[in-house]
């Protein structure tokens, strides 16, 4: 009886079960058994040659990367994340903490499947997580993974759920013009500033924190943003450059504010040019936190319950686009490198759509009486 016929890659055995085990030596010289057993010899070699295909298509994965368990990998991503500002740090590491760990942290991350996302996403929203944070963190998990298939620890990313990241925020107030003053009012004057500022010049918090007497020129009416102030949850106050390149910028101050800036800087403003813009009542740098009985009062005492300082920065953009400003122009006036947050304010700007029909229809009406009297005096 011939003898059988030793094979080229791998060995196939058969087990006193009646199944059958298939090893194969792997590139890195470890000899590695399938996950499972085999009904037949046949789906033994099939499943060898599959894994001989990987190797010389330089696409094989070593079955122990994966075996890393997701709060240790997530853990390592983030801290491994070069440039990361300290906020974004912090926001990571909630994101993770909070909402990942709990359900998934002790899984390894071979074993992240599809169906393991959409059960915990689904189980965040069902347990009353808003939508905002249920998408972010799952941009965060989606990017942790992505990263993991770089590494050769899973062949594909699992979280595969069309726009599960994509963050639909509820629509922000918007004040008129003369809740804007009713707000500035309402504020210790020491503060009066802050809020003009961050509406008709569309400053966030952190920018207007950062704001130094040397980076405003009431000659050329102009000041420039080159950092922002991050207050982390430890009460430390970090400064440093702009969330991104374009949030560098110079902006007009309107000719209105010059003499409400020029009476901020000689009454409330050091002398020297590194001196803060706005400081609390003992010259300490601004925080959020002290900052935040004052604006209660000033906004109850508006009637303005519910609106947030955040929205004085949108309720700038908005009104800069009612006044005609292109997207390139509400683009560099926020800061922002991309089209998407600009195109917000164009889209649901009804002001904004009542002046350009108003213009098309006094233009209508222009041409219209000039072709009427063209007419006219052509008769006579």
């Amino acid at each position: 009886m011939p003898a059988s016929k030793r094979r080229r890659f791998g060995r196939v055995r058969r087990l006193p079960s009646g199944r059958y085990q298939a090893r194969y030596k792997g590139p890195d010289g470890i000899d590695r058994p399938a996950s499972g057993t085999f009904a037949t010899k046949t789906d033994a070699e099939i499943w060898l040659t599959r894994k001989e295909t990987e190797i010389l298509d330089n696409d094989w994965l070593d079955p122990d990367a994966g075996n890393v368990l997701l709060t240790d990998y997530g853990t390592s991503w983030i801290a491994e994340r070069p440039n990361l500002r300290p906020k974004t740090v912090q926001t990571y590491e909630g994101l993770l903490r909070i909402h990942i760990v709990p359900m998934l942290g002790g899984t390894q991350v071979v074993r992240i499947k599809e169906a393991t996302v959409r059960r915990w996403r689904k189980k965040l929203l069902d347990n009353g997580v808003g939508p905002v944070t249920v998408a972010k963190a799952y941009r965060l998990l989606k990017a942790i993974l992505s990263t993991a298939v770089d590494d050769g620890m899973i062949r594909r990313n699992p979280c595969r759920i069309k726009g599960a990241g994509q963050e639909n925020s509820p629509e922000r107030p918007v004040l008129t013009l003369g809740e804007v003053f009713a707000l500035a009012d309402a504020v210790d004057g020491r503060y009066r500033l802050l809020i003009l500022l961050a509406v008709f010049c569309s400053l966030r918090w952190g920018e207007l924190a950062a704001l130094t007497r040397s980076v405003i020129d009431l000659d050329t009416e102009s000041l420039v943003v080159r950092a922002g102030v991050v207050e982390l949850k430890n009460g430390a106050l970090v400064v440093g450059p702009p969330k991104s390149e374009a949030s560098i910028r110079t902006l007009t101050i309107p000719d209105f504010l010059i003499g409400d800036v020029a009476e901020h800087l000689d009454t409330f403003t050091g002398r020297g040019p590194g001196a803060l813009v706005f400081t609390g009542p003992k010259g300490a740098p601004l925080r959020r936190s002290n900052f935040s009985r004052q604006w209660n009062a000033a906004i109850e005492a508006a009637c303005l319950s519910g609106f947030h300082f955040h929205d004085l920065w949108h309720t700038g953009n908005q009104l800069a686009n009612d006044e005609g400003a292109s997207l390139r122009e509400l683009m560099d006036r926020m800061g922002h490198s991309t089209t998407r947050a600009a195109l917000i304010y164009q889209h649901r700007s009804k002001k904004r759509d009542q002046k350009l029909a108003d213009a098309i229809s006094a233009r209508v009406k222009a041409e219209r009486s000039g072709t009427q009297r063209a007419r006219t005096t052509a008769g006579d």
